[in-house]
Protein backbone atom coordinates (compact mmCIF):
# COMPACT_ATOMS: atom_id res chain seq x y z
CA UNK A 1 0.00 0.00 0.00
CA UNK A 2 1.50 3.36 -1.15
CA UNK A 3 0.54 6.27 1.44
CA UNK A 4 -1.77 5.87 4.25
CA UNK A 5 -4.67 4.69 2.88
CA UNK A 6 -5.95 2.43 -0.25
CA UNK A 7 -9.45 3.01 -1.99
CA UNK A 8 -10.93 0.56 -3.88
CA UNK A 9 -14.37 0.18 -5.19
CA UNK A 10 -15.48 -3.38 -6.45
CA UNK A 11 -19.06 -2.62 -7.30
CA UNK A 12 -21.65 0.39 -8.73
CA UNK A 13 -24.83 0.53 -8.98
CA UNK A 14 -26.77 1.01 -12.65
CA UNK A 15 -29.79 3.51 -10.82
CA UNK A 16 -28.38 5.39 -8.13
CA UNK A 17 -24.96 7.31 -7.25
CA UNK A 18 -24.59 4.34 -4.69
CA UNK A 19 -20.83 2.16 -4.92
CA UNK A 20 -19.14 -0.79 -2.54
CA UNK A 21 -15.50 -0.65 -1.54
CA UNK A 22 -13.22 -1.12 0.84
CA UNK A 23 -10.48 0.89 2.70
CA UNK A 24 -6.95 -0.18 3.16
CA UNK A 25 -5.29 1.24 6.08
CA UNK A 26 -2.46 0.60 8.69
CA UNK A 27 -4.74 -1.10 11.17
CA UNK A 28 -6.69 -3.32 8.54
CA UNK A 29 -9.59 -2.61 6.16
CA UNK A 30 -13.23 -1.79 6.15
CA UNK A 31 -15.96 -3.01 3.68
CA UNK A 32 -17.87 0.00 2.28
CA UNK A 33 -20.40 1.76 2.87
CA UNK A 34 -19.35 1.33 6.35
CA UNK A 35 -21.21 2.58 9.60
CA UNK A 36 -18.76 3.63 12.14
CA UNK A 37 -19.88 3.05 15.96
CA UNK A 38 -18.99 6.04 18.26
CA UNK A 39 -16.59 5.43 20.68
CA UNK A 40 -16.41 9.06 22.56
CA UNK A 41 -13.16 8.23 24.77
CA UNK A 42 -11.44 5.42 23.73
CA UNK A 43 -14.77 3.17 24.18
CA UNK A 44 -17.68 2.14 22.79
CA UNK A 45 -20.21 2.53 26.08
CA UNK A 46 -20.73 -0.39 28.09
CA UNK A 47 -18.85 -2.94 25.60
CA UNK A 48 -15.61 -5.22 25.33
CA UNK A 49 -13.74 -4.37 21.91
CA UNK A 50 -14.78 -7.79 21.21
CA UNK A 51 -18.21 -7.55 21.38
CA UNK A 52 -18.24 -4.52 19.45
CA UNK A 53 -15.83 -6.50 16.54
CA UNK A 54 -19.08 -9.08 16.89
CA UNK A 55 -21.57 -6.70 16.26
CA UNK A 56 -19.63 -6.70 12.53
CA UNK A 57 -17.91 -2.98 12.92
CA UNK A 58 -14.62 -2.95 11.47
CA UNK A 59 -13.90 0.54 12.00
CA UNK A 60 -14.46 2.78 15.45
CA UNK A 61 -14.34 6.80 15.71
CA UNK A 62 -13.12 8.32 18.40
CA UNK A 63 -13.19 12.22 19.73
CA UNK A 64 -9.73 13.68 19.71
CA UNK A 65 -11.18 17.13 21.85
CA UNK A 66 -12.80 14.39 24.62
CA UNK A 67 -9.19 12.85 24.48
CA UNK A 68 -7.12 15.78 24.32
CA UNK A 69 -9.26 16.57 27.59
CA UNK A 70 -8.63 13.63 29.49
CA UNK A 71 -6.37 11.55 29.97
CA UNK A 72 -4.64 13.50 27.27
CA UNK A 73 -3.01 12.79 24.42
CA UNK A 74 0.66 13.27 25.57
CA UNK A 75 -0.31 9.78 27.79
CA UNK A 76 -1.96 8.25 25.14
CA UNK A 77 0.96 8.69 22.93
CA UNK A 78 3.34 7.37 25.79
CA UNK A 79 1.07 4.29 26.66
CA UNK A 80 1.21 3.25 22.77
CA UNK A 81 -1.63 5.37 21.09
CA UNK A 82 -4.90 4.76 21.21
CA UNK A 83 -5.34 1.31 19.94
CA UNK A 84 -3.10 0.14 22.25
CA UNK A 85 -4.61 2.32 24.57
CA UNK A 86 -8.56 0.66 24.35
CA UNK A 87 -7.16 -2.56 22.76
CA UNK A 88 -9.10 -2.70 19.31
CA UNK A 89 -6.47 -3.56 16.49
CA UNK A 90 -9.00 -2.28 13.48
CA UNK A 91 -9.29 1.17 11.97
CA UNK A 92 -9.78 4.13 13.96
CA UNK A 93 -11.06 7.58 12.79
CA UNK A 94 -11.01 10.64 15.46
CA UNK A 95 -12.60 13.88 14.58
CA UNK A 96 -10.68 16.90 15.02
CA UNK A 97 -12.63 19.12 17.23
CA UNK A 98 -13.83 21.49 14.91
CA UNK A 99 -17.40 20.23 15.70
CA UNK A 100 -17.19 21.57 18.97
CA UNK A 101 -17.78 24.94 17.05
CA UNK A 102 -21.13 23.92 16.72
CA UNK A 103 -22.08 22.07 19.94
CA UNK A 104 -20.14 24.24 22.35
CA UNK A 105 -21.32 27.50 20.61
CA UNK A 106 -22.65 28.68 24.06
CA UNK A 107 -19.30 28.51 26.28
CA UNK A 108 -16.47 29.04 23.16
CA UNK A 109 -14.81 31.75 21.09
CA UNK A 110 -14.38 31.90 18.09
CA UNK A 111 -11.61 33.63 15.46
CA UNK A 112 -9.61 33.37 12.48
CA UNK A 113 -7.03 31.84 14.57
CA UNK A 114 -9.50 28.70 16.33
CA UNK A 115 -11.25 28.08 18.97
CA UNK A 116 -11.29 29.06 22.89
CA UNK A 117 -12.91 26.38 24.85
CA UNK A 118 -13.58 26.38 28.51
CA UNK A 119 -13.03 22.47 29.71
CA UNK A 120 -16.07 21.10 31.00
CA UNK A 121 -13.43 18.82 32.83
CA UNK A 122 -11.87 21.11 35.15
CA UNK A 123 -13.13 24.66 33.64
CA UNK A 124 -10.16 25.42 32.40
CA UNK A 125 -9.67 27.68 29.58
CA UNK A 126 -8.10 26.15 26.30
CA UNK A 127 -7.21 27.21 23.05
CA UNK A 128 -7.51 24.92 20.00
CA UNK A 129 -6.23 25.90 16.76
CA UNK A 130 -5.61 23.57 13.56
CA UNK A 131 -2.08 23.17 14.43
CA UNK A 132 -2.81 21.99 17.73
CA UNK A 133 -6.45 19.47 16.55
CA UNK A 134 -3.02 17.96 14.48
CA UNK A 135 -0.92 17.57 17.33
CA UNK A 136 -3.58 16.03 19.26
CA UNK A 137 -4.69 13.33 16.38
CA UNK A 138 -1.10 12.40 15.59
CA UNK A 139 -0.65 11.57 19.41
CA UNK A 140 -3.56 9.79 19.47
CA UNK A 141 -2.28 7.69 16.41
CA UNK A 142 -5.38 6.68 14.70
CA UNK A 143 -5.79 5.65 11.03
CA UNK A 144 -7.80 8.17 9.66
CA UNK A 145 -7.79 11.85 11.05
CA UNK A 146 -9.94 14.75 10.32
CA UNK A 147 -9.02 18.42 9.77
CA UNK A 148 -10.09 21.21 12.13
CA UNK A 149 -12.83 22.56 10.65
CA UNK A 150 -15.40 25.51 11.28
CA UNK A 151 -19.16 23.76 11.35
CA UNK A 152 -21.61 27.01 11.57
CA UNK A 153 -25.50 26.21 13.27
CA UNK A 154 -28.32 25.30 10.68
CA UNK A 155 -30.89 28.24 9.98
CA UNK A 156 -32.74 27.15 13.22
CA UNK A 157 -32.69 25.45 16.15
CA UNK A 158 -34.46 22.22 16.64
CA UNK A 159 -37.76 22.14 19.12
CA UNK A 160 -35.71 19.15 20.67
CA UNK A 161 -32.24 21.27 21.13
CA UNK A 162 -34.42 24.22 22.60
CA UNK A 163 -36.14 22.05 25.11
CA UNK A 164 -32.75 20.47 26.04
CA UNK A 165 -29.68 22.93 25.60
CA UNK A 166 -31.45 26.41 25.51
CA UNK A 167 -28.09 28.51 26.01
CA UNK A 168 -26.55 26.41 22.35
CA UNK A 169 -30.02 27.03 21.07
CA UNK A 170 -29.74 30.71 22.23
CA UNK A 171 -26.05 31.08 20.60
CA UNK A 172 -26.88 29.36 17.62
CA UNK A 173 -30.05 31.85 16.89
CA UNK A 174 -27.60 34.65 18.14
CA UNK A 175 -25.17 33.98 14.88
CA UNK A 176 -27.97 33.25 12.62
CA UNK A 177 -29.42 36.65 13.70
CA UNK A 178 -26.78 38.27 12.64
CA UNK A 179 -26.83 36.92 8.84
CA UNK A 180 -26.97 33.61 8.52
CA UNK A 181 -25.34 33.92 4.79
CA UNK A 182 -22.38 35.33 6.10
CA UNK A 183 -21.74 33.17 8.69
CA UNK A 184 -21.93 30.18 6.27
CA UNK A 185 -19.30 32.11 3.98
CA UNK A 186 -16.93 33.06 6.82
CA UNK A 187 -16.90 29.27 7.84
CA UNK A 188 -16.10 28.03 4.27
CA UNK A 189 -13.21 30.16 4.30
CA UNK A 190 -12.08 29.38 7.63
CA UNK A 191 -12.31 25.84 7.42
CA UNK A 192 -10.31 26.23 3.65
CA UNK A 193 -7.66 28.57 5.30
CA UNK A 194 -7.67 25.82 8.61
CA UNK A 195 -7.25 22.79 5.82
CA UNK A 196 -4.04 23.91 4.30
CA UNK A 197 -2.89 24.77 7.99
CA UNK A 198 -3.62 21.54 9.00
CA UNK A 199 -1.93 19.74 6.10
CA UNK A 200 1.43 21.66 6.96
CA UNK A 201 1.13 20.63 10.55
CA UNK A 202 0.41 17.41 10.03
CA UNK A 203 3.05 15.00 11.25
CA UNK A 204 2.54 11.68 10.09
CA UNK A 205 1.42 12.13 6.69
CA UNK A 206 2.60 8.58 5.56
CA UNK A 207 1.10 6.93 8.31
CA UNK A 208 -2.51 8.67 8.82
CA UNK A 209 -4.62 9.45 6.28
CA UNK A 210 -5.65 13.43 6.36
CA UNK A 211 -9.70 13.88 5.29
CA UNK A 212 -10.86 17.20 4.61
CA UNK A 213 -14.04 18.82 5.64
CA UNK A 214 -16.61 20.46 2.75
CA UNK A 215 -18.97 23.02 4.80
CA UNK A 216 -21.52 25.69 3.41
CA UNK A 217 -24.79 24.33 4.48
CA UNK A 218 -27.73 24.14 1.96
CA UNK A 219 -26.64 26.73 -0.06
CA UNK A 220 -25.40 25.08 -3.56
CA UNK A 221 -22.62 27.94 -4.57
CA UNK A 222 -21.14 27.95 -1.00
CA UNK A 223 -21.28 24.32 -1.52
CA UNK A 224 -19.51 24.35 -4.86
CA UNK A 225 -17.07 27.56 -3.58
CA UNK A 226 -15.58 24.80 -0.49
CA UNK A 227 -15.18 21.98 -3.01
CA UNK A 228 -13.08 23.83 -5.03
CA UNK A 229 -11.46 24.96 -2.17
CA UNK A 230 -10.74 21.60 -0.47
CA UNK A 231 -10.81 19.47 -3.00
CA UNK A 232 -7.83 21.40 -4.43
CA UNK A 233 -5.64 19.88 -2.16
CA UNK A 234 -5.05 16.30 -2.59
CA UNK A 235 -6.26 14.29 0.02
CA UNK A 236 -6.62 10.65 0.92
CA UNK A 237 -10.84 11.47 1.46
CA UNK A 238 -13.51 13.87 2.14
CA UNK A 239 -16.27 14.67 4.28
CA UNK A 240 -19.40 16.42 4.22
CA UNK A 241 -19.89 18.55 7.24
CA UNK A 242 -22.04 20.73 8.27
CA UNK A 243 -24.99 18.89 7.92
CA UNK A 244 -27.27 17.07 10.91
CA UNK A 245 -27.02 20.00 12.85
CA UNK A 246 -30.68 20.60 13.47
CA UNK A 247 -32.04 20.42 9.63
CA UNK A 248 -35.09 18.13 8.56
CA UNK A 249 -34.21 14.85 6.87
CA UNK A 250 -35.17 16.82 3.29
CA UNK A 251 -32.60 19.18 3.57
CA UNK A 252 -30.03 16.51 4.63
CA UNK A 253 -31.00 14.33 1.57
CA UNK A 254 -30.33 17.63 -0.56
CA UNK A 255 -27.41 19.07 0.57
CA UNK A 256 -26.00 15.30 0.29
CA UNK A 257 -26.40 14.78 -3.13
CA UNK A 258 -25.74 17.94 -4.41
CA UNK A 259 -22.20 18.08 -2.53
CA UNK A 260 -20.99 14.03 -2.41
CA UNK A 261 -21.69 14.51 -6.67
CA UNK A 262 -19.12 17.09 -6.52
CA UNK A 263 -16.10 15.13 -4.52
CA UNK A 264 -13.54 12.98 -6.47
CA UNK A 265 -15.11 10.00 -7.32
CA UNK A 266 -12.01 8.23 -6.55
CA UNK A 267 -11.67 8.39 -3.11
CA UNK A 268 -13.60 7.86 -0.02
CA UNK A 269 -16.89 10.28 0.62
CA UNK A 270 -17.98 10.52 5.02
CA UNK A 271 -21.12 11.73 5.78
CA UNK A 272 -20.44 12.83 9.21
CA UNK A 273 -22.50 12.72 12.05
CA UNK A 274 -26.19 10.81 9.77
CA UNK A 275 -26.72 8.09 11.40
CA UNK A 276 -30.51 7.26 11.12
CA UNK A 277 -31.48 4.62 8.52
CA UNK A 278 -33.39 6.58 6.36
CA UNK A 279 -30.33 9.27 5.93
CA UNK A 280 -28.08 6.47 5.60
CA UNK A 281 -30.03 5.32 2.71
CA UNK A 282 -30.09 8.87 1.40
CA UNK A 283 -26.39 9.43 1.97
CA UNK A 284 -25.48 5.75 -0.06
CA UNK A 285 -27.18 6.20 -2.98
CA UNK A 286 -25.83 9.74 -3.27
CA UNK A 287 -22.34 7.95 -3.47
CA UNK A 288 -21.22 8.15 0.18
CA UNK A 289 -19.29 5.52 1.82
CA UNK A 290 -18.86 5.89 5.28
CA UNK A 291 -21.28 7.29 8.23
CA UNK A 292 -21.00 7.65 11.98
CA UNK A 293 -23.42 8.49 15.36
CA UNK A 294 -24.53 8.16 18.38
CA UNK A 295 -27.41 6.85 18.04
CA UNK A 296 -27.17 2.99 18.12
CA UNK A 297 -25.94 3.04 22.03
CA UNK A 298 -27.54 6.54 22.99
CA UNK A 299 -30.69 4.63 22.82
CA UNK A 300 -29.53 1.36 23.82
CA UNK A 301 -28.71 2.81 27.15
CA UNK A 302 -32.29 4.47 27.39
CA UNK A 303 -34.25 1.69 26.25
CA UNK A 304 -34.72 2.60 22.49
CA UNK A 305 -34.39 -0.67 20.26
CA UNK A 306 -34.05 -0.16 16.60
CA UNK A 307 -36.04 -3.00 14.05
CA UNK A 308 -36.68 -3.13 10.65
CA UNK A 309 -40.28 -1.86 11.56
CA UNK A 310 -39.09 1.08 13.36
CA UNK A 311 -37.68 2.06 16.60
CA UNK A 312 -39.44 0.73 20.06
CA UNK A 313 -38.82 1.32 23.43
CA UNK A 314 -38.53 -1.82 25.80
CA UNK A 315 -39.36 -0.21 28.74
CA UNK A 316 -43.13 0.26 28.05
CA UNK A 317 -45.46 -1.56 30.20
CA UNK A 318 -46.55 -3.94 26.68
CA UNK A 319 -43.65 -5.74 26.78
CA UNK A 320 -43.98 -6.97 30.01
CA UNK A 321 -45.06 -10.33 29.43
CA UNK A 322 -43.51 -10.52 25.76
CA UNK A 323 -41.10 -13.82 25.54
CA UNK A 324 -40.54 -12.72 21.62
CA UNK A 325 -36.96 -11.49 21.19
CA UNK A 326 -35.93 -8.03 20.81
CA UNK A 327 -36.17 -8.68 16.74
CA UNK A 328 -37.05 -12.17 15.56
CA UNK A 329 -34.73 -12.89 12.94
CA UNK A 330 -31.96 -10.77 14.39
CA UNK A 331 -29.06 -12.79 14.87
CA UNK A 332 -27.30 -10.41 17.74
CA UNK A 333 -26.46 -12.01 21.64
CA UNK A 334 -29.50 -10.59 22.67
CA UNK A 335 -31.79 -12.27 20.14
CA UNK A 336 -29.69 -15.64 19.27
CA UNK A 337 -29.07 -15.72 22.87
CA UNK A 338 -32.70 -16.23 23.67
CA UNK A 339 -33.29 -13.04 25.79
CA UNK A 340 -36.91 -12.09 25.70
CA UNK A 341 -38.04 -8.75 25.67
CA UNK A 342 -40.33 -9.01 29.06
CA UNK A 343 -36.64 -10.38 30.15
CA UNK A 344 -34.69 -6.70 29.20
CA UNK A 345 -37.67 -4.68 30.06
CA UNK A 346 -37.17 -6.04 33.75
CA UNK A 347 -33.06 -5.59 33.60
CA UNK A 348 -34.24 -1.82 32.81
CA UNK A 349 -36.71 -1.50 35.26
CA UNK A 350 -34.38 -3.39 38.56
CA UNK A 351 -31.28 -0.87 36.92
CA UNK A 352 -29.02 -3.91 36.48
CA UNK A 353 -26.15 -3.38 33.68
CA UNK A 354 -26.73 -6.30 31.88
CA UNK A 355 -29.55 -4.47 30.25
CA UNK A 356 -27.84 -1.72 28.32
CA UNK A 357 -25.19 -4.02 27.08
CA UNK A 358 -27.03 -5.77 25.12
CA UNK A 359 -29.35 -3.47 23.87
CA UNK A 360 -26.22 -1.32 22.92
CA UNK A 361 -25.17 -4.65 20.86
CA UNK A 362 -28.83 -5.95 19.34
CA UNK A 363 -28.91 -1.69 17.85
CA UNK A 364 -25.16 -1.51 16.49
CA UNK A 365 -25.81 -5.26 15.13
CA UNK A 366 -28.66 -3.59 13.88
CA UNK A 367 -26.65 -1.09 11.69
CA UNK A 368 -23.96 -3.69 10.53
CA UNK A 369 -26.85 -5.86 9.03
CA UNK A 370 -28.30 -2.63 7.05
CA UNK A 371 -25.43 -2.36 5.64
CA UNK A 372 -24.48 -5.86 4.86
CA UNK A 373 -28.36 -4.97 3.16
CA UNK A 374 -27.37 -2.30 1.55
CA UNK A 375 -24.15 -3.45 0.04
CA UNK A 376 -25.95 -6.66 -1.16
CA UNK A 377 -28.45 -4.17 -3.10
CA UNK A 378 -25.95 -2.61 -4.99
CA UNK A 379 -23.86 -5.41 -5.95
CA UNK A 380 -27.20 -6.78 -7.11
CA UNK A 381 -29.36 -3.35 -8.10
CA UNK A 382 -31.91 -5.32 -5.50
CA UNK A 383 -33.56 -1.78 -4.10
CA UNK A 384 -37.04 -3.00 -4.05
CA UNK A 385 -35.93 -6.03 -2.41
CA UNK A 386 -33.89 -3.80 0.23
CA UNK A 387 -37.60 -1.50 0.83
CA UNK A 388 -39.42 -4.83 1.45
CA UNK A 389 -36.62 -6.23 3.52
CA UNK A 390 -36.20 -3.21 5.79
CA UNK A 391 -39.64 -0.86 6.00
CA UNK A 392 -38.00 1.24 8.23
CA UNK A 393 -36.67 3.16 5.20
CA UNK A 394 -40.12 4.39 4.41
CA UNK A 395 -41.08 6.85 6.59
CA UNK A 396 -44.54 7.07 7.86
CA UNK A 397 -46.83 9.77 6.12
CA UNK A 398 -46.32 12.56 8.14
CA UNK A 399 -43.87 11.36 10.80
CA UNK A 400 -40.21 12.80 11.69
CA UNK A 401 -37.43 10.81 12.08
CA UNK A 402 -37.10 9.33 15.86
CA UNK A 403 -35.05 11.65 18.01
CA UNK A 404 -32.15 10.05 20.29
CA UNK A 405 -32.62 9.52 23.52
CA UNK A 406 -30.83 12.02 25.99
CA UNK A 407 -28.68 15.56 24.73
CA UNK A 408 -25.42 13.01 25.53
CA UNK A 409 -21.92 14.07 26.31
CA UNK A 410 -20.67 18.04 25.90
CA UNK A 411 -19.70 18.10 22.57
CA UNK A 412 -20.33 14.87 21.60
CA UNK A 413 -21.13 14.21 17.81
CA UNK A 414 -25.04 13.10 17.20
CA UNK A 415 -27.61 13.63 14.62
CA UNK A 416 -30.15 16.22 16.07
CA UNK A 417 -34.01 16.10 14.63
Amino acid sequence: MTGPLRFEISAKSTVCDARVGRVTVPHGSFDTPAFMPVGTRASVKGLLPQQVADTGSQILLNNAFHLMLRPGDELVRDLGGVHEFMRWDGPILTDSGGFQAWSLADTNKLDDDGITFRSFVDGRKLHLTPERSMEVQNNLGADIIMAFDDCPPSVASSDRLRQQRPELAAAHEKQVGQDHHARLVAAVDRTSRWLERCVAAHGRPDEQALFGIVQGGPNEALRIRSVEQIVGLDLPGYAIGGVAVGESSEAIARTVKMTSSMLPEDKPRYLMGVGYERDILTGVRSGVDMFDCVLPTRNGRNGGVFTRLGRIQIRNARFKKDLAPLEPGCDCVACAGGFSRAYLRHLFIAGEMLAPILMSMHNIRHFQRLMVDIRGAIEDDAWSSLARAWPVLEPPAGEPPVAASGPGDPGERSSIS
